[in-house]
């Protein structure tokens, strides 16, 4: 059996200006980054035209570590909705460095269903998150100069900067760091840290900007922290947004590559599930949404978290309407919530299946609440028995849906046939009606709540003084409207990554509060969740090489 990476190499790309015909894009407006990526302008942005479209979300039910192949699916489906005679875009988010070089590995999909050319994709691709990172460590500097300085010295008390650095990688020893030791002329001494730069909140606003000068205007919204007099001090007092979007001319415009089979792909931001908002830009989808009939996407982690804040984040502030969402499930994943150790997911355990079904019965039921008939894409192993997956077909019915095989690795769009059909008969039958979870009138608490209890399936919230005292402030900084962001374990409905399947009974708690007011929402931080991930004791890195003649080896 080949890998992900040989099958790649088996394909021979198009040049990208035939993708772009596709859409209707000329060559002269495509920016040309080699022969197989290249940016848009967003000129290409039509909302009359995206009116008339069809948004697909593809999300999934709570994921083994390893996760459960949505963006597999979602190329894999992009590409058997072209097979059916449906226009079709894959829009998805660009891979973090972290994920690469740790456990998850690449983020281009997989098998017959990827996304070219997948080594730049999961490596440095179009620079994009450099630029952001740059962005975001220009303001830092900027702060730091800031304190340093007698002239123009806004009296910034360093002990209230929440403005931290960020990094492409898994570095847990950068969580919380000290600068400014060595002297007087070296800084002045403060604690500080590092999140990775998927969790940035240059990454959070350049995907909720509408154009550049909505960016910069955003930009210069962040909040840094207070005065020693208590006046709220903010990036455009340091006058950093110009400079910062100017860092951000090329990233914020969308990028233009294909899947394996020639099917149009836009990757734009790449903003965790977990803690961040987990999905690409608005104006990607809207690119998408612009110059294709169909547009297939996709949202990190399970619906919980990645759905949630699509739905009540993105939609909401992008005006976009789901017309369906598929929710990915795997018969490992099944298992993994029925008991079953990793060693043993590849044994028939129709018991364990059975057991592991509340968790898929969870995230069925919410994407319901959300007005959306959903559909489950049944992601196929090679280990899957015939009947354990009729017994999810059996369970998926009680809930009046479908659940489909696709067997996107092995078949790429040639494995998506019968759910492309399904997908284009529930979109057809959709009359409207989809309605996010909450008003951004409410207050951040009632929001919270909302989502802890009616997608988590919580009893209650509970706030530690700290988040109190944040939450206190948030009127006067004019952020007590805004969409809540809530940061958490993608390994459970709850914030304690060892409360498997459908828990009951527990509390969210409800450590810090984090205000992202360039973005324009607020981050509840829920349990030990960390902002800078770690890497495992044999992180992916390891298997990662390159030969003498520049062949990549070991991306997966």
């Amino acid at each position: 059996m080949n890998s992900d990476i040989e099958i790649a190499r088996s394909v021979k790309t198009q040049h990208i200006r035939e993708i772009g015909a596709q859409l209707g894009i000329t060559e002269e407006d495509l920016h040309y980054c080699g022969n197989n990526k290249a940016k848009l302008p967003l000129k290409y942005i039509d909302e009359e035209k995206i009116k008339k479209s069809n948004l697909i979300l593809v999300t999934a039910m709570t994921p083994t570590p390893a996760g459960e192949g949505k963006t597999t699916v979602s190329i894999g489906l992009a590409q058997g909705m072209n097979k059916i005679g449906n226009k079709t875009t894959v829009v998805l988010r660009e891979p973090s460095l972290g994920p690469v070089f740790g456990i998850k590995g690449g983020a281009a999909g997989g098998g017959w269903s990827q996304v070219l050319p997948m080594e730049d994709i999961n490596l440095h691709f179009t620079g994009d998150l450099a630029a952001i990172e740059k962005a975001h460590n220009l303001l830092s500097a900027l702060i730091d100069n800031n304190l340093q300085q007698t002239k123009g010295n806004l009296g910034l008390d360093p002990r209230t900067v929440v403005w931290k650095r960020v990094m492409d990688m898994n570095e847990r020893a950068l969580r919380h760091i000290v600068v400014g030791l060595g002297g007087k002329t070296q800084g002045v001494p403060r604690e500080t840290g590092f999140d990775i730069t998927a969790a940035s909140e240059v990454m959070a606003t350049l995907c909720l900007a509408n154009n550049l000068p909505d960016l910069k205007q955003r930009l210069g919204n962040i909040f840094v922290g207070y005065t020693y007099q208590g006046k709220a001090i903010y990036a455009r007092d340091l006058k950093a947004q110009g400079a910062m979007a100017a860092l951000l001319k090329d990233a914020i415009k969308p990028n233009l590559v294909q899947t394996i089979e020639h099917t149009p792909a836009i990757l734009h931001g790449g903003p965790f599930a977990n803690i961040a908002q987990g999905t690409n830009s608005i104006i990607a989808t809207k690119m998408g949404l612009s110059l294709s009939k169909y547009v297939v996407t996709e949202a990190g982690f399970a619906s919980d978290l990645g759905a949630e804040k699509f739905f009540d984040i993105k939609c909401q502030y992008g005006n976009l309407e789901p017309k369906t969402v598929v929710i990915v499930a795997t018969i490992r994943a099944l298992k993994h919530h029925g008991g079953v150790k990793k060693e043993n997911y590849n044994l028939e355990n129709v018991d364990a299946v059975k057991k592991g079904l509340a968790n898929l019965d969870k995230h069925i039921e919410n994407m319901k609440k959300y007005g959306l008939t959903p559909i489950v894409a049944i992601n196929k192993f090679v280990s899957d028995t015939e009947a354990e997956i009729k017994a999810v077909q059996k369970r998926v019915s009680t809930h009046q849906i479908s659940a489909i095989v696709a067997d996107v690795w092995g078949k790429g769009g040639d494995g998506t046939i019968d759910l492309a059909k399904e997908v284009v008969k529930i979109v057809s039958e959709y009359k409207g009606g989809f309605k996010p979870l909450y008003d951004f009138a409410l207050t951040a608490e009632e929001k919270i709540e909302i989502i802890a209890k009616e997608i988590y399936g919580a009893d209650s919230v509970e706030y530690s003084l700290t988040a109190k005292k944040v939450l206190k402030q948030l009127p006067e900084l004019g952020m007590d409207k805004v969409p809540v962001c809530i940061a958490k374990t993608q390994n459970s409905f709850s914030d304690n990554r060892r409360l498997l399947g459908r828990p009951t009974g527990f509390t969210v708690k409800i450590r810090d509060v984090e205000i992202n007011a360039g973005a324009g929402f607020i981050v509840p931080i829920a349990g030990p969740i960390m902002r800078m991930p770690g890497l495992p004791s044999s992180p992916s890195a390891e298997k990662i090489d390159i030969d003498d003649e520049g062949n990549i080896s070991g991306l997966f």
